[in-house]
């Protein structure tokens, strides 16, 4: 986090949201969610090349960095969560990115809150049909995950990714480390009622931008895939960024932006 930016809570509904902020409102606001057991600030690339033009926000999700924990068997809303955040916060229109998990959230959001949002930039997001492939349900690889890192520290986590992803840059690693353990470990046993990726697609109505990136290299959004989305609205464009997998903007990040950067210039 940069000396300048501000962080606070603030009280949705039944749970207290945490949020680190670039700005003060004299800006445009952009609003981006992290993906599963990642937090807020695991954006900081991105807030830092982007402040100079838009007031960013990067809340942490429920169960995730320092918001409100999670309920044994509690399902979770996050587009209702975002919602709720961008009214508390009298945010007007913002746009709104996110990835995996965040991006299924942000296209949610657009799809069921159409008045809250000027725009969406999904990176890969964590789309399928029910249940989704972030959810870790006792068949899915991330419980597995979750296992596998809760009882490493901050370093020996630093030292997993770095031997596991050798090409994000350095300016990844503090937050992403520490995010894994701020995971609340009950997440493990959230259920779905979530509508198929296509319905929220369908409904879309703003402009969005869909960035996807290699099956090869974990990427989750296959180009049939993409096709299909664009064919279900006339909003929606897609970026495919090569040299990448799941994790687009840690993976090639030059090439992300630029996809991101040219987006929000056509928005001006």
């Amino acid at each position: 986090m940069l000396p300048h930016w501000t962080k606070n809570d603030i009280v949705l509904g039944d749970g207290r949201f945490h949020y680190v902020r670039t700005g003060d409102g004299d800006k445009p606001p952009l609003v981006l969610l992290h993906g599963f057991s990642d937090n807020g600030l695991c954006w900081l690339p991105v807030a830092r090349d982007l402040e100079a033009h838009y007031d960013i926000i990067l809340p942490d999700a429920r169960g995730h960095g320092l918001s409100a924990r999670v309920r044994p068997g509690e399902p979770i809303d996050g587009a209702a969560d975002v919602a709720g955040l961008i009214a508390a916060l009298g945010l007007r229109r913002p746009v709104v990115g996110g990835h995996s998990m965040g991006g299924r959230a942000a296209a949610e959001l657009g799809a069921r809150f159409p008045t809250l949002v000027s725009a969406l930039i999904l990176e890969d997001p964590a789309w399928g049909d029910p249940p989704s492939i972030d959810e870790p349900l006792p068949d899915n690889p991330l419980r597995a995950w979750l296992d596998e890192i809760g009882a490493l520290s901050v370093p020996e986590l630093v030292a997993l990714g770095r031997a596991r992803n050798p090409t994000w840059p350095e300016i990844e690693w503090p937050a992403w480390a520490e995010s894994k353990l701020q995971v609340d470990r009950n997440i493990q046993t959230i259920g779905t009622n979530r509508k198929p990726w296509r319905d929220y697609v369908a409904a879309l109505a703003v402009p969005t931008l869909l960035l996807t990136a290699d099956p090869t290299r974990g990427a989750i959004v296959t180009p049939a895939m993409a096709e299909e989305a664009a064919s279900l609205t006339d909003v929606l464009q897609v970026a495919a960024v090569a040299d990448a997998g799941h994790n687009i903007r840690r993976e090639n990040y030059p090439a992300y932006m630029r996809a991101v950067r040219a987006f929000l210039d056509q928005l001006r």
